[in-house]
């Protein structure tokens, strides 16, 4: 039963909400188009504006945040459930002073738990909620029900898209499939990989009509990041772009929409506390 975890959030509630971190899944349609590396330099950006950030890799089977900062994880999620250790003994700290948390080879499971280990893992992650500015769920290509749920939980998403037809035409799935479940979930679409910044304005504005014909959804336009050699010269280092090259085109469109972001320029819907260890809850209970 989930009496634990019920009378947590019974004691939380009484608390003061605004505290609560903001939850954040960052989701594509397809992998190839730079989710994780994405993932990564927005929560270092925020992270270099003194935002207290934490950033769990849930990519199943193909978790590499580590990877990308050069480092190698002592210990992942799930170590944390396998051995039933404290989320902070997990948890790694990164550039800036970001916190993150390792996905591991064996993450599928996590998905899969029984709900005494489900109950124990919202437990861990409910400390973390009145800890942190913000929570980003850097979260698979494609949707399954089970990661679905995590995404669902989320106050706000990102999706990514490149330029691509197809990359667009997924983009507009994984919106579509989020839009069946949740008709009111704040959507954010970020273009990445543009040639230009005309391109990039061009597929903002096919796949806001598209989701505006046919679904009566307004996305709203985070930003456009360009294609820049720097990502991959960085990768290749193992550094994050942002850190790489702090002059680069990218990490100055990030740094701008990032600002944007978090000063309110770009339209946040989303002023109250988060819902989301209790939608996650919900989820539990309903399997």
């Amino acid at each position: 039963m989930l009496d634990q975890a019920t009378n947590l959030r019974k004691r939380i509630n009484q608390m003061n909400r605004s505290k609560e971190a903001k939850t954040i899944a960052v989701v594509s349609g397809k992998g190839g188009v730079g989710k994780s590396n994405f993932s990564l330099n927005f929560a270092i950006t925020l992270s270099k504006m003194n935002k207290k950030v934490l950033l769990f890799d849930l990519d199943i089977g193909m978790g590499n945040i580590d990877i990308l900062m050069g480092v190698q994880a002592k210990q992942t999620i799930v170590d944390l459930y396998e051995k039933e250790l404290s989320v902070y003994d997990i948890m790694e700290s990164g550039p800036y002073s970001l916190s993150y948390i390792a996905g591991g080879s064996g993450l599928r499971e996590l998905f899969h738990m029984g709900e005494k280990k489900q109950n124990f893992f919202l437990n861990q992650l409910d400390e973390l909620i009145l800890k942190y500015d913000y929570i980003i769920l850097d979260m698979g290509a494609g949707a399954s029900l089970d990661t679905m749920r995590y995404v669902l939980a989320s106050d706000e998403i990102i999706i990514l898209s490149t330029p691509e037809p197809t990359s667009m035409m997924d983009a507009y799935a994984m919106m579509k499939h989020i839009h069946y479940y949740d008709h009111g979930i704040l959507m954010y679409l970020l273009v990445n990989q543009a040639q230009s910044n005309k391109e990039g304005e061009q597929t903002t504005k096919r796949l806001q009509q598209v989701m505006k014909r046919f679904l009566q959804k307004d996305i709203i336009p985070l930003g456009i990041l360009p294609k820049d050699k720097v990502v991959s010269k960085a990768v290749l280092t193992q550094t994050p772009f942002s850190i790489f090259d702090p002059k680069a085109k990218i990490t100055r469109a990030l740094d701008e929409l990032v600002a944007q972001y978090e000063t309110g320029g770009i339209k946040n819907q989303n002023n109250g506390p988060s819902a989301f260890i209790n939608k996650l809850i919900k989820f539990v209970k309903e399997r």
